[in-house]
Order: C-alpha cells, then structure tokens, then sequence
C-alpha cells in the first residue's frame, strides 16, 4: 500500500510516500527558516500562508520523486495535532480534498505518536519501551506499549527543551532556529566554562519532570554567577555550557525511568534527537540500548506520518472528511494525583 503523508503542523510544509509503512520512497520537506528568521521564532500567520503557497507543489514534487502517479496512490495519512491551527488546517483541508477526489481512504495521524514512529521506518522496534520525545514544543518521557498506547511518565513543567535552546540563542545573538545554533557553537566552546544550575525535581510525583525556566534564566540573566572565573565569557562557550546542562538534564530523567520501570530500550524522537550532544550522551549511558532516528527524520516530515498512518490502516482506523485539527491534545499531559 501507497500511502501519501501530509505534515503541516509548524513552518515545514512536507510530502511523501511511504509504501507499506516502511519503504520510504519520497520525502520532501520545504523549510521556512529564511522567512521567520528575523523574528527569531515562527510567526503563525506566515507559517499558515506559506503553507497555502506550497502545499500543492510540495505533494507534485514528492508523487514525482517516488515515480507514483496520483491513481497509485492507495490512502492519504496527515498531521491533525498538535500545532499551530492555522498550518495544521492548510494540510488537513488538502488532505481531506485529495483523499475525496480520489475516493481514498483518509487518517488523521497525531503529531507526537508520528514522531516516536519515525525510528520504526529504519528498523524493526519491539515493544514495549521508553520513548524520549524533545522538540521545540514538547519535552515527553514515556512508556510505550504500541504505537498507540503511550504512559506519560514525566514531562516539561514549564518550558520545552527546544524551546530553551531557541531562547537562549535569541537572546545572545547565536543564531536561527536556536538548537541548529547552538549546537554548532558549542563544538569549539568548553562545556565547563559555565556551571549552570539543574532543577531540583526528584520526589514523588516529579520524579520523571523536567524544567528548564531555571537553567534559561540562569543563562540569560546570571551568567557572572555560574562562571568559572577563568574561561572566556565567549558564545561558543556560553552555548557549550548551556547545552551540557540542558542534555544532562533529559538523561537524567532517562536514566531514572529506565531504572525505575526496568525498560532498557530507550527510542528517541523530535527534533532535539538531532543533538549531537544527546545522540553522543544519552547513547553512552551504560545499560541502555538508545535508537535515534536518523537526521532527516527527526524534525517534522511527511514519511513519519505516512509510516504511522499505514499502521493505523491496518489496525482498521480510518477519518471522515468531518476531522478538525487540534492545537493541543491533553493526552500528553501528564495527570497528577
């Protein structure tokens, strides 16, 4: 089975086909980065009408790539949540009339489930294991049983880690989109030039928690007081600090709930998993066997989507043309007693 994915949920407008839930044979991706880089952020109205422009060639391209015209395609996947509600209904409503006009069978796919998905195209995962989702967005450990049965275990009690990295680099000048920034800069920058603080969450309930207001404040406003008196106060060595603290923190958490639930597989998703410090840090952390997805998977793209809606094909779930999109899913939440 042909499946065409849709991914629109922020400012990467992408298309692919994915056949059979594994066979990658497009993925496209058109990145809006020059467009929102001077407001160092993405900006919703521009993200929405750039969408508009370049749906409909970003799906041509990617049924060109594959070599698939548009009668083998046999379904239609597309991210319906979480996102900005403006992109996510850009793709949704061309999803909904490509899928009408074909007769095809449609699936609204949730965002996070896709992005934990996105290592299964490279390789066979069983189940269960812990899932670490990091992006600009979303800071998610869990316990996930199948593709669509995940445990919240611990999560953001305020800003997300990507989010943390966009921060800091917009406020010191580093550079758009922030994570990309800062991890470039801290290759020539000494991680011990700083000693940043980490949060103090670790009883009860926030056992699995993260927080990164504390560390973003500390490195935006406090600098003279977590500095080690010797190194340069350089960039490239504020961004190799921050970002030391910023991983040790998710591996941290990890390592917790890999020793608390017994689950020593841990699979990594979102756009963080690009890290090289996290992919460097968390995948030597002794007794963990870690899986990332390669690069081009881990930020938003249409293969993950495709891939995750041909499972929920075969598991019988399909959409109808009534589906909406949603900014927020409660789900990932995690619910305290």
């Amino acid at each position: 089975m042909r499946v065409l994915g849709i991914e629109s949920s922020c400012d990467e407008c992408s298309a692919a086909i994915v056949e059979d839930g594994r066979r990658v044979l497009s993925n496209l991706v058109l990145s809006q980065v020059d467009l929102h880089k001077p407001y160092y952020g993405v900006v919703p109205e521009i993200a929405s009408r750039q969408h508009v422009e370049w749906i409909r060639g970003v799906v041509e391209d990617a049924l060109a790539e594959a070599g698939v015209t548009v009668a083998q395609v046999e379904a239609v996947a597309v991210t319906r949540r979480p996102g900005l509600i403006g992109s996510l209904l850009v793709g949704l409503s061309f999803a909904k009339g490509f899928a009408w006009a074909r007769r095809l069978p449609l699936v609204g796919v949730d965002h996070i489930l896709a992005h934990l998905y996105a290592p299964h195209l490279e390789r066979d995962i069983p189940y269960p294991y812990l899932g670490l989702l990091v992006s600009g967005g979303h800071t998610i450990i869990a316990r996930v049983e199948r593709w669509d049965a995940i445990e919240v275990l611990g999560t953001t009690i305020d800003d997300a880690c990507g989010e943390a990295f966009d921060k800091v680099a917009k406020y010191h000048g580093m550079g758009f989109p922030g994570g990309v920034a800062i991890d470039r800069l801290s290759k020539s920058g000494d991680p011990d030039a700083f000693r940043f603080p980490k949060p103090n969450l670790h009883k009860g309930d926030a056992r699995y928690d993260v927080s990164y207001s504390g560390l973003k404040t500390a490195v935006i406003h406090q600098l003279d007081r977590f500095w080690n008196g010797t190194s340069e106060r350089s960039l490239a060595n504020i961004a190799a600090s921050f970002q030391r603290t910023a991983v040790d923190i998710l591996v941290d958490r990890v390592a917790r709930a890999a020793a608390d639930t017994g689950l020593r597989r841990v699979v990594v998703g979102g756009g963080v998993a690009a890290n090289s410090r996290l992919r460097e840090r968390l995948g030597a952390e002794p007794g963990l066997e870690v899986i990332f997805p390669s690069l081009a998977l881990c930020g938003d793209n249409a293969a993950m989507v495709a891939g995750l809606g041909w499972r929920m094909l075969q598991d019988g779930k399909t959409s109808g043309l009534d589906l909406n999109a949603e900014a927020r899913v409660s789900m990932f939440k995690r619910r305290y007693p």
